[in-house]
């Protein structure tokens, strides 16, 4: 199976447009246009019964001690977990495209609704929904397609991984509010293939932010 997308090329940044947040003059950064990229697929697997997609980031700090402190960095060194952007499942076993901007065209304060999606696909729960839980303006369920925001003064590049799963089942084994983990271990003996692209982000301007 191949994935490729026309928002960026396989271990090239990903453009602002697709983004959480972008680098501004004051304040270091603010929202982007938070739009999905286009993705696209080929060479599926006879059997195919649905899809499921996950992005995710592998670079994000195990620790916010220094995340986003006037003076200070996020040390390169520091060990780093996964952080997930967009959690889908069930997208029908017909489907080969995703256009740009179909599932996300902004930053929505406290998520956008979901499971239930376009395609009668359903949405997960990105990470967004711990990051910003306690915050009065933004906290909330954010379900679907939320783009990269990585600390402002990260040393490390950060990677997003956009993967494609084929499965043999038409619908996923979760229910209520799930997550990127939740998925991994519903589909774990239903992978008939898998495909995967990555794109770059860094909102540090010694990195090229």
């Amino acid at each position: 199976m191949k994935l490729t997308s026309q928002s960026f090329a396989d271990g090239a940044r990903i453009p602002g447009e697709f983004a959480f947040c972008i680098p501004a003059a004051e304040g270091h950064v603010c929202l982007g246009a938070n739009h999905n990229p286009h993705l696209a697929w080929s060479k599926v697997p006879a059997g195919t019964k649905s899809f499921a997609l996950i992005c995710h980031d592998p670079d994000v700090p195990s620790r916010g001690d220094d995340v986003n402190q006037e003076g200070r960095s996020v040390p390169a060194s520091l060990p780093r977990v996964d952080f997930f952007h967009w959690v889908m499942v069930d997208l029908p076993a017909g489907l080969r495209e995703i256009p740009a901007g179909s599932f996300s065209q902004e930053v929505v304060p406290a998520g956008k609704p979901g499971p239930d999606t376009l395609h009668g696909a359903r949405h997960g729960i990105n990470d967004y929904t711990a990051w910003f839980a306690g915050d009065d303006s933004m906290g909330g369920d954010y379900h679907g397609y939320d783009g990269p925001c990585p600390p402002w003064n990260d040393e490390l590049l950060h990677h997003y991984v956009f993967t494609l799963y084929a499965l043999d089942v038409e619908r996923c084994a979760v229910e209520g509010k799930f997550g990127g983990a939740d998925v991994r271990r519903a589909i774990a003996d239903h992978v008939l293939a898998q495909a995967c692209i990555t794109a770059t982000y860094t909102l540090n301007p010694a990195l090229g932010g």
